[in-house]
């Protein structure tokens, strides 16, 4: 990276840092439905959890919530204010080339997962524990593959779409249905099959399941992390060919 591109991610930094939506949707959203939605369902293994804590299983499938709320909420809407403003014009004829922008974003998208992803660990540990992690490889691997993939999305988005009012209506409609049932909501057991065959392709669920099942030692779910890969690879090159158009 040259210096400018430098000095951008650390204003984007400083910037993402007194964004009220980044506070909301990305620190505070996940952890305190995670604290409600795991203690509702206790401790004691159960069958619609594949026989696990219930309390581990959302700890486990709460960090892929904080990387769709970066990649569907955070980044579109923060991009999309940007081109509403002119921001990317004066960036341009500032001397910052079109690709910049893009890789400042997957930067500070990735930052934002690290950081957020540690608070909500810090909140879990005290209350519910942190649950085993039996192919550390498998989750950190699915982890930052989603991150890249997520991010990627978001800058797509923040590209296409016209306003800031729009980038936020579009990611809350994508984010709200794919955070319950991807991630956050009941487990796949106890859902129907119609709901079932509609939550199965979410690009949340591929990453929520290869991350919660080599955790908790329900599953390798090796189907689900090759193609969280291929969507990867297809997003990053869609957002970067969007970003040097």
């Amino acid at each position: 990276m040259n210096g400018q591109t430098m000095r951008l991610i650390r204003a984007e930094l400083t910037l993402m840092r007194r964004d009220p939506l980044v506070l909301t949707f990305v620190f505070v959203f996940p952890v305190v439905t995670m604290l409600i939605i795991g203690g509702a369902f206790g401790a004691t293994p159960d069958q619609a959890f594949d026989f696990t804590n219930p309390s581990h299983w959302y700890v486990a499938s709460y960090l892929t919530v904080v990387i769709g709320a970066i990649g569907l909420v955070m980044v579109p809407v923060h991009l999309a204010s940007y081109r509403e403003r002119g921001v990317l014009r004066r960036f341009a004829v500032a001397g910052f080339p079109r690709w910049s922008f893009a890789i400042a974003e997957l930067v500070v998208g990735l930052v934002t997962t690290v950081v957020a992803s540690a608070l909500l660990l810090a909140v879990a540990a005290p209350v519910y524990g942190l649950p085993a992690m039996h192919a550390a490889w498998r989750v950190l691997l699915a982890l930052a593959l989603g991150a890249v993939c997520f991010t990627g999305l978001g800058v797509l988005l923040g590209s296409v779409l016209p306003s800031a009012r729009s980038a936020q209506a579009v990611g809350l409609v994508l984010f709200f249905p794919s955070f319950l049932l991807g991630a956050g909501g009941p487990p796949p057991h106890v859902m129907g099959a119609a709901v079932r065959t509609v939550a199965g392709p979410l690009p949340l669920t591929l990453l929520t399941n290869a991350v919660r099942e080599p955790w908790l030692g329900i599953g390798t779910a090796t189907s689900s992390l090759f193609a969280l890969a291929g969507l990867t690879v297809l997003v990053a090159a869609v957002a970067a060919r969007r970003a040097v158009l």
